[in-house]
């Protein structure tokens, strides 16, 4: 019989001790509870008005009725510039105002890619640009709309594009690294005093190029969801302890802060939620999931976290259905 020469064997011991590191950090292991966590929730108008929603009376029930006072909004390019070179700010303008009139804050989304399908919001005018035009173009909207927001003392952080290194979406080139750094740069040239987010998939990356680009790093935190190309629903088996170990990778060496902006607390469904029956959205979001999820996310290393589906609970609410709302207003009481 054949002896296997020594650094064979070596190299199969440092192979499998890798394994059984890599499977402890990322499957085994909860993290430690994160005892004062401030909540707060993405908002989209689009999202709202889709439900068949009053999205200025969505918005003002969340910020009265659940006493919401962290918000990531969106400024949907379309929204913003409708016409080429006529932006309208009305509609994230009126948002900010009233979360100022109750004390709150704000991220602000902007760019090409943002939050919410089909996550590039583009407007029919810049559809058929070439890519360096439209370059152009979103260079200019990143640069009005930071101006013109730039005295606002609701504004906390710019977050530069939505998850730009991962390519989902209806979206023509991303991702485009060089790009984002000339985003990062006019928006930190137009307004140096606030920091610039920058976001990535927490079930698929490690967040190191968005630390190494953002002043602060955003994740998501999805539990389960339906797989497209297995065409089933499955649930991410990552542990807490993975989401922990790895924001204290980023806080520690890279210096940065690592916030959830998307914890998932709405249905994952392929055809929408409107298309969609109650049967089917309880495969990936009912009352228990909502707690479960909640709970998850206590022991992930995040002191700050959004939830992902307020425009849904308002829905489910104005339906009756109010145990999703009447635990969120639950939730958010921990904030004051």
């Amino acid at each position: 019989m054949k002896k296997i020469k020594p650094y064979l064997w070596w190299g199969l011991v440092v192979a499998s001790t890798l394994l059984v590191v890599v499977f402890f950090f990322m499957f085994v292991g909860q993290g430690n509870k994160e005892e004062r966590i401030v909540w707060g929730v993405t908002f989209s108008v689009p999202q709202a008005e889709g439900l068949g929603l009053d999205w200025r009376k969505t918005y003002l029930a969340l910020l009265d009725d659940l006493g919401v006072k962290q918000f990531r909004l969106v400024a949907e390019w379309n929204r913003i510039e409708p016409k080429e070179g006529k932006y309208d700010f009305s509609s994230l303008a009126w948002q900010l105002d009233e979360l100022e009139k109750r004390g709150g804050k704000a991220i602000v989304a902007i760019g090409m890619k943002v939050p919410r399908w089909p996550e590039c919001h583009i407007p029919d005018w810049a559809l058929n640009m070439t890519k360096e035009k439209q370059q152009t173009a979103i260079l200019s909207l990143l640069k009005k709309t930071v101006d013109h927001f730039s005295s606002s003392s609701v504004v906390s952080i710019w977050q530069v594009e939505n998850e730009p290194f991962l390519p989902f979406g209806t979206c023509p080139w991303l991702p485009d690294k060089t790009f984002l750094k000339k985003e990062i740069a006019v928006v930190k040239k137009t307004d140096p005093s606030r920091p610039v987010m920058i976001t990535d998939s927490g079930e698929l990356s490690l967040l190191i190029q968005a630390a190494k680009l953002g002043d602060i790093v955003g994740t998501t935190l999805y539990r389960k969801v339906l797989n497209g190309q297995l065409n089933r629903y499955i649930t991410y088996p990552f542990s807490s302890g993975y989401y922990a170990r790895r924001t204290w990778i980023i806080n520690n060496f890279f210096g940065k802060e690592v916030q959830d902006v998307e914890l998932q607390a709405e249905p994952w469904t392929e055809r929408g939620i409107l298309n969609t029956s109650l049967d089917e959205t309880q495969k990936t979001m009912d009352v228990d999931q909502f707690r479960e999820n909640i709970e998850f996310a206590r022991h992930a290393g995040h002191k700050e976290i959004y939830l992902w589906g307020a425009e849904w609970w308002y829905y489910m609410k104005e339906k009756n259905q109010l145990e999703f709302w009447d635990e969120a207003r639950l939730l958010f009481k921990e904030n004051n």
